[in-house]
């Protein structure tokens, strides 16, 4: 076998693992099953931590969620994160705890958690809850989070999900792969006992784990690298359906590009640092949890998964097939395409027919190659800065 087949199949094999996880996951979700939830009547002392950077137009609707859902004990802080407009003000008005903190030199939302974590630390309570301060807590939600980390002692992820902020197809394609992401891939992983990724907000932690934990980072993928590190610790994350956190995407392209490649960028620089680390701890711990965080972790956003399948499927066809007549890597190629696709079709029609109909569903190609410019600006021109992305009307 010459070097480029044996090289060609190393990459095809790459590709393969993480459909097979992704699908997977996918037709595990879609199993109908019902797991008991921890009593919410009785629960600890619970602070909730809102980190704002120059939120002052959505964070009042935020905070008056969070504080239908608080207790008499518990605290509602607010991390008013190097502003320059009315956050801080805005957060006082509601009723909210606030911190300011301003720092020019070290900007992103790691810094801004730590500065809270160490507020709280003079009073500290049993359980930290973090929210976004563009995100709406649904009813129950601090109660279910709050009651899963007393259950357990592990931290726990609520549903994040992210809303269309038009009716536009871009928009709703983009909505749908975050549903798939945030909900589907971690309800299936869930039927099978594995952990799931920290999400950002709708984040619980017991306090003694937050506490010593190293939050004070720029990293772009903060919240994963976060989760992998108390993985790692023996604390994974429990993924909590039952809590819900919602948001809406950016109304403007350029926001909204910034954004995704925000997000995506530091997954992807994650998966290549995270992912030896988990598979190494795995087998000297012999800990399968990491091992499934890994397989998680090593499914690239769906956007690039697909461009990567079709891509070495049409390299297999052209140089293994063509030129050397060996079509049992094309073959693989296609069985992985059909598997990829099968999957896909499967997680709109049980979780996101009400997104994106059937037949726009065949302009996945077309969304796809419109995050193009975000993996090719990941090898040539990669963000290492978290940058906030604008909000409507900025």
């Amino acid at each position: 076998m010459s070097l480029v087949l044996v090289a060609q199949f190393l990459v095809t094999l790459l590709l393969v693992a993480p459909t097979v996880v992704f699908a997977i996951q996918v037709l595990s979700a879609r199993a109908r099953m019902h797991a008991a939830s921890p009593n919410a009547s009785v629960r600890q002392r619970t602070a909730v931590l809102v980190p704002a950077h120059n939120e002052e137009a959505g964070i009042a609707a935020t905070l008056r969620a969070l504080r239908l859902q608080l207790r008499p004990s518990d605290r509602l802080v607010v991390v008013a994160d190097n502003c320059s407009d009315s956050t801080a003000k805005v957060a006082l008005d509601e009723g909210a705890e606030v911190v300011e903190r301003t720092d020019s030199d070290l900007r992103g939302k790691g810094y801004a958690l730590d500065f809270g974590v160490q507020h709280l630390s003079r009073d500290p309570p049993q359980v930290l809850v973090v929210i976004d301060a563009d995100c709406l807590a649904h009813p129950g939600t601090i109660d279910a989070l709050a009651a899963e980390c007393a259950a357990f002692n592990q931290p726990a992820q609520a549903l994040n999900l992210m809303r269309a902020a038009g009716e536009s197809l871009g928009q709703r394609m983009a909505e749908f792969a975050w549903r798939v992401r945030n909900h589907v891939r971690p309800l299936g992983w869930q039927r099978w006992g594995g952990p799931c990724q920290l999400m950002g907000t709708g984040m619980a932690f017991p306090w003694g784990l937050i506490k010593e934990s190293s939050l004070a980072t720029g990293n772009l993928a903060e919240d994963m690298q976060l989760g992998v590190d108390l993985a790692i610790r023996g604390n994974a994350a429990r993924f909590t359906p039952a809590a819900r956190v919602t948001s809406r995407f950016p109304n403007t392209v350029a926001a909204a590009h910034a954004q995704r490649t925000r997000w995506e960028q530091g997954h992807m620089s994650l998966l290549l640092t995270a992912v030896p680390r988990l598979l190494k701890a795995s087998i000297q711990h012999r800990r399968w949890v990491l091992c499934a965080m890994a397989l998680d972790l090593m499914v690239p956003p769906l956007a690039l998964l697909t461009l990567l399948v079709v891509g070495m499927g049409i390299l297999n066809v052209v140089v293994s097939g063509l030129l050397l007549g060996e079509w049992l890597l094309p073959i693989v190629s296609a069985a992985t395409l059909g598997l990829l696709a099968f999957s896909v079709a499967i997680a709109r029609a049980r979780f996101a027919s009400d997104i994106v109909s059937l037949w726009e569903f065949f302009s996945v190609p077309w969304y796809v190659l419109s995050k193009l410019s975000i993996y090719v600006g990941f090898v040539l021109r990669r963000k290492t800065a978290w940058v906030r992305a604008k909000r409507d009307g900025e």
